[in-house]
């Protein structure tokens, strides 16, 4: 019986264990739209009609001269209001780690660095899939202290999923690493790889 048990309990996981985990959602179960959140800032529709729209005000409302304060309401609204953002790394002695920040705490952490030292992130490529509302966008950036620095001081990965709620697109996830030497991002990840270009 056990043994039924074991193998019955694997199989349904194999299958998938969010969907055992949690009813489909309804108008009923669960928040059937992010404005009923209170206190949420509204968004401009031209940041949340599209996934380059929603992506291209990701990287804008980040990036400013040094000095420059940036507009935390504005990126708040691009999120759902229980969105994660992980960057990953590695520790000096070599240990492999992560973050989990809400969008007021990435705020917080990140605000006072970016605003300081100046910072200006674009999109350099992304592979974008999509089923219905989701989508998941593998988005290649470089990063300068300067828009017109010759080079980017760094390049990495943001994994971004985003949901369409029938009326504008929301960020709910973006997790992500940094490049660095021993792990270079792949040539299909770059504009001139196969499966990405600047949009």
């Amino acid at each position: 019986m056990r043994r039924l048990r074991t193998l019955f309990l694997l199989g349904a996981l194999a299958a998938g264990p969010l969907a055992l985990a949690m009813p489909t959602p309804s108008l009923a179960q669960g928040r059937p739209n992010v404005a009923m959140a209170e206190s949420w800032p509204d968004a401009a529709p031209a940041d949340v009609e599209s996934v380059d729209g929603i992506l291209a005000a990701l990287y804008d409302v980040i990036s400013g001269p040094a000095g420059q304060a940036r507009d935390w309401d504005r990126f708040r609204s691009l999120f759902i209001p229980e969105a994660r953002l992980i960057p990953t790394g590695r520790g000096p002695g070599g240990e492999h780690g992560y973050n989990v920040w809400s969008p007021g705490e990435y705020a917080e952490q990140a605000g006072a660095f970016l605003e300081q030292n100046g910072f200006f992130e674009r999109e350099i490529a992304r592979s974008e899939a999509r089923f219905g509302p989701v989508v998941h966008a593998f988005s290649t950036y470089d990063s300068k202290r300067n828009a017109d620095d010759p080079e980017p001081f760094a390049r990495g990965i943001n994994s971004i999923q985003l949901m369409h709620d029938g009326d504008r697109w929301y960020v709910v996830t973006i997790y992500w690493a940094g490049e660095r030497p021993d792990l270079p991002i792949p040539g299909q990840y770059l504009p001139s790889g196969n499966g990405g270009g600047a949009p």
